[in-house]
């Protein structure tokens, strides 16, 4: 209360107004005070002017005498008034001041004094002068005394002008003194009036105050049912709502915060001074810098790169979102797709810059091409080889029976080729859509081995190859589809017997990885692969000698499928390889 500013402004106006009301009142009684004792002093000394001269009867004709004078005296000590007799002819005969008859007798003539100009023509009158006689103000009253209706002359009363004010400064002193408790009555009324206005509006004022300090949920009681209770109520309306409402900004925003945060775009917000607003994590991890410590900074202290700062700038100028790629300068490999867009507003506070990394898929997309190409080129080999002998058939080719049926049988090996490789890209198209259900169960590798082994026999024994079972334990199961399983180690013990030189070596073996694995390898003696060929040993087409590949057969997806159905079955798969030595292919599967 005391540090209210508008507390202290109402209660010094209120002050300053029963001060000053106060001042004006008691000047005005004061006034009219002074005036009604001036008329009472005026009146009582014409009361006593003639009850003095009723009885002095007789008195002017006898003359000055001193029992005259000394009754006068008498009276005028009694009454506490000078009280003078004049004759008509203005000769004082008493004066209750004069202490002998030869004092009065020197006195000079008053037949010129105002007071007794005004008895003589109108009966009574007075004068305020200093008396020459005792050097001092008076107030004077004189009477014309009157014997059988003829006037025999003057009682004058008179009275000092000291004793007047003495009555006048009494009346005075209360008169300021009741003013003086009305003012201090009227303040501490004032005080206690001011005060309960205020302390609703200080209240009021320390709950808005709350209100910008975040504390939304203020609650104000006033019993009164005035403007200040219905101000209360709409207050605690208010401050209901702005709680609800704030309440719901902060779960929007947290949620906001929740989705930006798992987002795999990255979110930049920055302001007109391209200062950092907010970052998320994906675009910290796009652009290689910490969200945190780039909050309130410039974008480009924490990011440098020139293309992004160009759009940046050119967005913020011209208020039209971009899209644009941006290649990395620190990793020339990854390339960010970005989005600037200006935010609402004038003029514009900013803008919000969304991160896609599109190096996967624009690998993918080179990727699609090289398949195209590749798929082109493997169709195309086969399907000019039989165009070409079937127009030499047509051309007459056909009428040599040795030479057609040489080029029949080439037609069916190009033919051969053709539906190898279609069926190769049915099933891997099946295997990497999810489509193909697999028949997971529990197989033993012992017997399943040899059932593959026999399928490849004839064309080891071919090149005497000598195929090799190294079983650290036996009944080792792995979870697996068992016509995937055997697509797998098909095509792997395919591939070594053909890489592998005549008189070779293929070892197949398998044992626990850990409790839950099982390692499965198949190793041969062959040529061996380059270790920076390895890599891309997985990929479709790929072949390390392409002229040698087709020679020995195959559509070069072999690989590619085997590794898509070892992810099928939630298992992995690598190569070691030396040059001149031989290459081990591993697979890890669930253990059954």
């Amino acid at each position: 209360m005391w540090s209210s500013r508008l507390f202290w402004k109402l209660f010094l106006v209120y002050a300053g107004l029963n001060i000053a009301s106060a001042i004006v009142f008691a000047l005005i009684v004061s006034g009219r005070q002074q005036t009604q004792v001036d008329e009472q002093v005026r009146q009582r000394l014409h009361d006593s002017a003639v009850i003095m001269g009723s009885s002095l009867e007789g008195v002017f004709q006898q003359g000055p005498t001193e029992s005259l004078q000394k009754k006068v005296k008498k009276l005028g000590k009694k009454t506490g008034t000078r009280l003078t007799l004049i004759d008509m002819d203005g000769v004082v005969i008493a004066d209750s001041d004069q202490d002998t008859l030869k004092l009065v007798q020197d006195m000079e003539n008053h037949k010129n004094r105002v007071e007794i100009i005004q008895a003589i023509s109108t009966g009574s009158g007075s004068s305020k002068r200093m008396s020459p006689t005792l050097s001092e103000p008076m107030l004077y009253y004189a009477v014309l005394f009157k014997e059988e209706e003829q006037p025999e002359g003057v009682v004058r009363v008179a009275i000092t002008m000291a004793k007047i004010q003495e009555e006048v400064s009494a009346v005075e002193k209360l008169i300021w003194g009741i003013a003086l408790v009305v003012s201090f009555t009227v303040m501490l009324l004032t005080y206690w009036v001011v005060a309960r206005m205020i302390r609703p509006l200080t209240i009021l004022t320390n709950a808005a105050e709350s209100i910008a300090g975040g504390e939304y949920d203020q609650k104000l009681y006033f019993p009164q049912h005035d403007e200040l209770g219905i101000l209360a109520q709409s207050f605690n309306h208010m401050s209901h709502e702005m709680a609800e409402r704030v309440r719901q900004l902060q779960a929007s925003g947290d949620r906001l915060g929740t989705v930006l945060e798992g987002m795999v775009e990255g979110v930049i917000a920055i302001n007109e001074r391209q200062h950092v607003l907010f970052a998320n994590e994906s675009a910290g991890r796009l652009l290689f810098f910490s969200p945190e410590e780039a909050e309130g900074k410039p974008l480009f202290e924490s990011v440098r790169n020139h293309q992004l700062q160009r759009a940046v700038t050119e967005v913020l100028n011209t208020l039209e979102p971009q899209r644009m790629e941006v290649e990395l300068e620190s990793t020339s490999d990854r390339i960010l797709g970005v989005t600037t867009t200006p935010l609402p507003g004038e003029p514009c506070p900013g803008l919000v810059i969304v991160l896609f990394d599109m190096t996967e898929l624009r690998r993918l997309e080179s990727l699609r091409q090289e398949f195209v190409a590749n798929v082109s080129h493997e169709l195309k080999t086969p399907l000019s080889s039989i165009k070409a002998y079937t127009e030499t058939l047509i051309r007459g080719a056909k009428d040599d029976p040795e030479i057609s049926q040489t080029f029949l049988m080439r037609i069916e090996e190009q033919a051969e080729r053709l539906h190898e490789l279609i069926m190769d890209l049915i099933s891997l198209a099946s295997i990497e859509s999810g489509n193909q259900v697999f028949d997971i169960i529990d197989i033993e590798l012992g017997p399943f081995v040899e059932i593959c082994l026999v399928d490849q026999q004839k064309v080891a024994e071919a090149k005497n190859i000598e195929l090799i079972v190294e079983a650290k334990e036996p009944g080792i199961k792995v979870k697996a589809d068992e016509e995937g399983l055997h697509q797998i180690l098909g095509n792997l013990i395919n591939n070594a017997i053909k890489y592998t030189p005549d008189q070779g070596r293929i070892t197949i073996r398998w044992e626990w990885d850990d409790p839950n694995m099982v390692l499965l390898e198949v190793e041969d003696t062959g040529i061996g692969i380059e270790e920076k060929h390895q890599a891309r040993l997985f990929e479709r087409f790929f072949r390390v000698d392409k002229a040698r590949s087709r020679e020995l057969g195959g559509t070069g997806l072999g690989l590619s499928i085997v590794k898509h159905l070892v992810q099928s079955f939630n298992g992995t798969i690598g190569v070691t390889s030396k040059v001149g030595e031989g290459t081990t292919f591993t697979v890890r599967l669930p253990r059954g």
